[in-house]
């Protein structure tokens, strides 16, 4: 029982400090709105911002060769020429690819074909 005793005086001599303790637990680290969670939501905004940045800058770069198929009728063959390997009768194609991208289209292709 003075065990019990002893830690009921100390709370009631440094009762302030005990709240603020308390106080500084639960807005610091247990909330849902607290510190680490705070931290944690601006990191990820910020990461969602990179994103939409990213994808701006696809859909700007996308919309451009748009407008310019549009205008351009040889701008289609050029891009089927380019992105899919497409040719003339009796042209004969020849791809040349760097051997990191070479792992990684064959990884998607042999997806595609099973």
């Amino acid at each position: 029982m003075s065990r019990l005793n002893s830690v009921f005086l100390f709370i009631c001599r440094h009762k302030y400090m005990v709240v603020i303790f308390f106080i500084v637990l639960i807005v610091g680290f247990i909330d849902d709105n607290s510190f680490m969670h705070r931290f944690d939501r601006r990191s990820r905004m910020s990461q969602l911002r990179n994103e939409i940045e990213t994808y701006k800058a696809q859909y700007e770069t996308a919309d451009r060769q748009l407008l310019e198929m549009d205008s351009n009728p040889k701008s289609i063959e050029k891009m089927a020429r380019e992105k899919y390997f497409m040719k003339r009768p009796g042209e004969d194609v020849f791809v040349i690819r760097d051997s990191e991208s070479d792992a990684s289209d064959e990884a998607n292709t042999d997806s595609f074909a099973r």
